[in-house]
């Protein structure tokens, strides 16, 4: 099935909106209001009806279906357990073109969070439930400059956390050790943010998850980083581990000499120790 377009996907987002009355006016956030955003055919339409009665729209898939076609997958976040039951109602879509469509409705005035967010329809002209607002650019998401105890404590708890992988691979825990490597890749994560914020300045994102490190990145760190993932294979997770090391202790160092931080060295020194000695040198 070919994929339909951008403006094929406005018209029927709008279409709908305007042949009923209750939905009084339509707002699209995420990447497809963000200008710096790449754009690319895998963005999702991430849209917001906002309607005078939230009735015949909750828990109401055949609504969805009936107007949008039928998804491969729907996933309803308020009928399914841990919903935060605001009032609203979401729409998670999946289409057979591959366009996901990710419809919250709700009968709430909107709230500028500083999130870029673009009006496409207002029947009431910003007197109803969406006001005139300011488009914002995606500042809200620019790295912020890290602190001496927020540097401090990411640090130490890279360092730290990394005797719990070396405990869940000596002890064939292949589940608990994959889940502490991403406890250490959080901080890896955000260490690396702070690294681009010094090389690059704070007017730019990294992206969710760090979608964006391939970009601003150089091009060796890079190489270091995609190396620090791993298979199952425990071989393959010290050498994962050691690479995380390595590359924790490149970008941390200059982060800390241009904050004039200290870094823990001796955290290091201690869990490179205990890391060697569990894996019996393997590297």
């Amino acid at each position: 099935m070919k994929m339909r377009t951008e403006q094929e996907m406005l018209d029927l987002i709008l279409g709908v909106a305007k042949t009923n009355e209750l939905i009084r006016a339509v707002s699209m956030e995420g990447s497809r209001a963000n200008p710096a955003a790449p754009k690319d055919c895998h963005q999702d339409y991430d849209i917001t009806y906002y309607v005078t009665d939230m009735t015949p729209f909750y828990n109401n898939p055949e609504w969805a279906s009936a107007n949008f076609g039928k998804p491969l997958i729907m996933q309803m976040p308020e009928a399914m357990r841990g919903a935060d039951n605001d009032g609203g109602f979401v729409y998670l879509m999946l289409f057979p073109d591959s366009n996901r469509v990710d419809l919250n409705i709700t009968t709430g005035m909107y709230e500028d969070d500083g999130e870029p967010s673009i009006t496409l329809l207002d029947k009431d002209d910003g007197k109803g439930l969406r006001p005139h607002v300011p488009h914002h650019d995606d500042a809200i998401w620019h790295i912020k400059p890290t602190t001496e105890l927020c540097y401090y404590s990411c640090c130490n708890n890279f360092w730290w956390c990394m005797n719990n992988v070396a405990k869940g691979i000596a002890r064939d825990e292949l589940p608990y050790a994959m889940a502490a490597m991403q406890w250490v890749r959080s901080d890896l994560s955000e260490m690396l943010t702070w690294y681009i914020g010094i090389q690059h300045g704070y007017n730019i994102s990294v992206g969710k998850e760090g979608k964006y490190f391939k970009k601003y990145l150089p091009q060796d760190l890079y190489v270091q980083f995609a190396a620090s993932y791993s298979g199952s294979d425990y071989d393959d997770m010290w050498r994962a581990v050691f690479a995380m090391s390595d590359l924790f202790h490149a970008v941390a160092v200059p982060v800390a000499e241009f904050f004039s931080f200290e870094y823990p060295q001796n955290d290091e020194d201690g869990m490179r120790e205990y890391l060697q000695k569990i894996g019996e040198n393997k590297q």
